[in-house]
C-alpha cells in the first residue's frame, strides 16, 4: 500500500516520513530538483542527493539549516549540483560536520568533477574534502542505528547509479530502468517504493508505461513515482492511478526493521 502523505494528517507524525523538496527531472526545474529527505520525528536525517536548487529548498523546509548527512545516488548534474554549493557553506561555516555518503564506484569520478583542483578556493588552502567526512559505501551503510542497503540501478552505464534502501521503511531507485529483481531482494517486506518515473520512457528512465508493463499490480500500488518531467506529465501518472509525489510533501513510512547479522546486503 502506497502511502500517506503526513502533511494531510491530523493526528501526530508517525517517527519515519520521507519528505520531497522536489521531484522533476532534469528539464523540470519548476518541479525542483529531485531529492528527498529522511526524517525522523519531524527531523532531518538524510538527504538524498544534492541538485542545484537543493539546499535553498531544504533551507526553506528546515528553517535555514544545513543537511548534516547526505546519500548521491549518481554523479549527473541534475542530483550533484549543489554539491559544490554545500562545501563553501560548509567549510565557513562547520567544517566536518556534514558526512557524504558515497557508493565507492563514484568517488574517483566525483573526485574528479569537483574536488581535483587545487583552488577550490581562489585563496587556495583547502582541499575540497576538508568541508566532509567522506564515507564510501559498498553494499550498506549504517547511519546511527540504521542499516541501509545500497544497490545498483539500471541508469547510465555499469554500477554508474544506485539506489538506496532501508529495509521494513522504504525503497528510493534513483534514477533507473524497471528494477523488478532487485525490488524483491531490497523491498519484499511492502515497504513503499519511491521510483522514477515518468509519462514517457527513455533508455536510461522508467516510464510510466514501462512500470505498468514489467511491474504487478500488487508492486505497482506501492510504487510512489517522482523525475518525472512536467506538472501535466505527472497529472497524467496520477490519472492512470499511480502514487505521485509532490514538491514539499511528506510521506509516512512503515516502521523499519531492526539491523540483525543475516539483514540484506
Amino acid at each position: 500500500m502506497a502511502p500517506t502523505p503526513a502533511d494531510s494528517l491530523s493526528t501526530t507524525a508517525p517517527t519515519l516520513t520521507l519528505r520531497f523538496l522536489g521531484v522533476g527531472n532534469a528539464r523540470a526545474s519548476a518541479l525542483g530538483s529531485a531529492a528527498a529527505v529522511l526524517e525522523s520525528d519531524g527531523q532531518p536525517r538524510l538527504l538524498i542527493d544534492c541538485g542545484p536548487r537543493t539546499l535553498d529548498d531544504y533551507a526553506a523546509q528546515y528553517a535555514g539549516a544545513l543537511p548534516t548527512a547526505v546519500f548521491i545516488t549518481h554523479l549527473h548534474m541534475d542530483h550533484i549540483g549543489g554539491v559544490e554549493q554545500l562545501f563553501y557553506r560548509t567549510y565557513f561555516e562547520d567544517r566536518g560536520r556534514v558526512r557524504l555518503y558515497v557508493p565507492c564506484e563514484l568517488v574517483p569520478a566525483l573526485h574528479y568533477k569537483l574536488a581535483n583542483s587545487p583552488f577550490v578556493l581562489s585563496e587556495g588552502g583547502a582541499n575540497f574534502w576538508d568541508a566532509f567526512r567522506l564515507v564510501p559505501v559498498g553494499d550498506c551503510f549504517w547511519l546511527d542505528d540504521w542499516l541501509f542497503s545500497v544497490f545498483p540501478v539500471r541508469h547510465s552505464g555499469y554500477r554508474a547509479a544506485f539506489g538506496l534502501a532501508l529495509p521494513g521503511a522504504f525503497l528510493y531507485s534513483g534514477d533507473t530502468r524497471p528494477i523488478p529483481d532487485v525490488v524483491e531482494r531490497y523491498a519484499n517486506a511492502g515497504e513503499p517504493l519511491f521510483h522514477d518515473c515518468g509519462l514517457h520512457g527513455s533508455p536510461a528512465h522508467a516510464g510510466l508505461d514501462d512500470l505498468q508493463r514489467e511491474y504487478p499490480p500488487a508492486l505497482l500500488r506501492r510504487v510512489v513515482a517522482y523525475h518525472y518531467e512536467s506538472a501535466e506529465a505527472g497529472a497524467r501518472i496520477a490519472a492512470a492511478g499511480v502514487t505521485l509525489a509532490r514538491p514539499g510533501e511528506a510521506h509516512v513510512l512503515p516502521p523499519a526493521i531492526p539491523a540483525s547479522a543475516d539483514s540484506p546486503r
